[in-house]
């Protein structure tokens, strides 16, 4: 069918515990989410088959909607009136979703580029070897036999560079000889997207003991990284060897309109569609129960890393062994001793599934959340660089330009939108809560508008992006994302009570608003959805706004559902080590944007 002619289309999303039904109509000109369902993952024991959870999820929506869908274990395609769908279509991150081994020859380079691509085609990745990694011979066989990946990539050399290093890691998988974590009896599936000089010798190494595939290669020349074919592999192979192996997947896959893909991979879609259409940068952040995702759009390069042992529920005594315990109670807006904070979040961690059921206990988890965001972000901007050792060739013009070798891309001056994923984001009890938790925690400079996913539909949405892109970003803006507001920060500090900047904030109706900010102040304008204005930011001396110290920027902030945050507390953001100081401090925050209910 024509994907412009789809007016009635069902997405589902199978989780590893919950499968999720969304079902998008077009009325009128526009395409809008009307229905939604969602039941358990069948993919494990006693059912052992996908499709029975996705079924309930459908029946869901066929209760909710009156329309009828499904004609037995048949879904009814295309529609005709109040029945069936124009096409069916899904992502999969059940049963671990994609798990996949890299290696490369320098660790730095061709390895961290196979790091990427493996990422950004939405996978796991378990381990990165290469040539230099320090580790000897028999121990990175042995890992790559104990650690049964869904699949390897392997990379190395420019193309006419060398050979040698990237047949030695060959006969290391060769020797290590591994078995595919599903689908006993199938042989490894391996995808070479190393130096073309090499693929005959890695073709007689590898060909007759695994999956052997020949992609392009990730690194041709050093300047230059050549991700999407080798991407387009992997998922490919998912689908063939991964997907084909899991329980029900191969009916799953005959239902479907458009390739299954994983749930990441689906996720940076749709981010990166937007952030296309926009002409913006983008960093998105999916913040689970075990694991946390960043994505991050800058100059059109997308980049996702996955933080795998930061969540809020399995993963949340790693968050406090990785920040520390005094970088967790720093947020926390009254004094609380060590000990019981350590037995609250160890009671956190064996019973994940439990919600707060005081102020206090939503305080502790959102000062968690804060801390595994700035954690996840801290690793994305390590893994989101420029291409290491490229030299560069500067004329004096461009001197103060070019990205560094290296350096990380993400340039928070620069960033137009932030949003957020995952329960403790889209479901926190105000949404200011959301806006403080992720302001807080990536300390955004400039101005920088904030958004929530509402139900967490990006991952359908990005599936759908690969059928029809103007559905797709239709539903995201409107169903999707709920916009928080703008937040305005400057970057230096200042002495607390003194200037820090100041606002003209100018109407399409020629209304002005105009205020100063002081060092160490937040304060919080309602600021209705939809709603646009001019604005003149002025920083204090010692204050920059992107410009230099001191120098007036000019600007365009949007409402949302919170408002405009002016944001005077100074980046990078200072909080007292003094405990008392500290309890105030947090407290006249808080009031100050009703950040918390207040009982007398």
């Amino acid at each position: 069918m024509n994907p412009q002619a789809l007016r009635v289309i069902l997405a589902t999303d199978c989780g590893s515990t919950t499968t999720k039904a969304i079902l998008i109509e077009k009325r009128g000109d526009e395409y809008r989410q009307t229905y939604r369902g969602e039941a358990p993952t069948t993919v494990e024991a006693p059912f052992e088959d996908v499709t029975r959870g996705v079924l309930n999820a459908i029946q869901e929506i066929e209760e909710l909607s009156g329309r009828t869908i499904l004609d037995g274990e048949r879904i009814i395609t295309p529609a005709d009136g109040g029945t069936g769908v124009d096409i069916y279509i899904s992502t999969s991150s059940a049963g671990g979703g994609l798990q996949i081994m890299v290696a490369g020859v320098v660790k730095s380079m061709s390895a961290e580029s196979a790091q990427r691509c493996a990422l950004g085609a939405g996978a796991i990745v378990m381990d990165a070897l290469a040539a230099n990694d320090g580790r000897p011979s028999y121990e990175k066989i042995e890992r790559i036999r104990h650690l049964r990946p869904d699949m390897i990539l392997l990379a190395g050399g420019t193309d006419g560079g060398t050979v040698s290093h990237v047949v030695e890691i060959a006969e290391y998988i060769a020797a290590a000889d591994p078995r595919p974590r599903l689908g006993i009896g199938y042989q490894l599936p391996i995808i070479y997207a190393g130096n073309k000089d090499a693929r005959l010798q890695v073709q007689e190494i590898l060909q007759d003991k695994t999956a052997l595939s020949i992609s392009e290669n990730i690194r041709p020349v050093l300047e230059q990284e050549n991700l999407m074919p080798a991407r387009h592999k992997i998922h490919d192979l998912f689908l063939e060897h991964v997907m084909a192996q899991a329980p029900g997947y191969k009916k799953l896959i005959s239902w479907a309109g458009a390739p299954i893909i994983p749930t990441p991979a689906a996720v940076g879609m749709i981010i990166e569609t937007l952030a296309k259409r926009e002409n913006i940068n983008v960093i998105g952040v999916d913040i689970g129960g075990a694991t946390t995702d960043v994505f991050s759009v800058f100059g059109e390069i997308f980049n996702r890393t996955v933080s795998a042992n930061l969540g809020m529920s399995y993963s949340v005594s790693n968050v406090v062994a990785e920040a520390g315990l005094g970088n967790i109670r720093r947020w926390l807006p009254f004094a609380f001793d060590e000990q019981s904070l350590r037995n609250q979040i160890k009671n956190k961690m064996i019973r994940p599934t439990t919600i707060p059921q005081t102020i206090g206990d939503l305080q502790i988890e959102q000062a968690i959340a804060r801390e595994a965001l700035r954690l996840a972000l801290n690793q994305h901007k390590e893994l989101a660089v420029g291409l290491k050792g490229v030299q560069q060739e500067r004329s004096v013009s461009d001197a103060f330009e070019q990205t560094m070798s290296g350096q990380s891309l993400i340039d928070m001056f620069a960033l137009d939108l932030i949003i957020g994923s995952g329960g403790i984001l889209s479901h926190a009890p105000r949404r200011v809560q959301s806006m403080a938790m992720m302001v807080d925690a990536y300390e955004p400079l400039g101005i920088t508008q904030l958004a929530v996913d509402s139900i967490f539909m990006m991952p359908h949405l990005g599936v759908l992006s690969t059928v029809n892109e103007q559905a797709a970003t239709e539903v995201f803006v409107k169903d999707c994302l709920v916009p928080l507001g703008t937040c305005i920060a400057p970057q230096g500090s200042g002495k607390i009570g003194e200037p820090c900047f100041s606002y003209r904030l100018l109407f399409p109706d020629e209304r002005v608003i105009e205020g100063t900010i002081a060092s160490g102040e937040l304060r919080l304008l309602p600021w209705a959805t939809n709603q646009e204005a001019g604005v003149e930011l002025t920083p204090a001396r010692g204050f920059d706004f992107g410009a230099g110290k001191g120098k007036k920027i000019t600007g365009r902030v949007k409402g949302g559902v919170v408002g405009l945050l002016l944001d005077g507390r100074g980046r990078p953001l200072h909080i007292t080590s003094d405990e008392a100081l500290r309890v105030q401090q947090l407290q006249g925050w808080a009031e100050a944007v009703e950040l918390y209910p207040v009982y007398e």
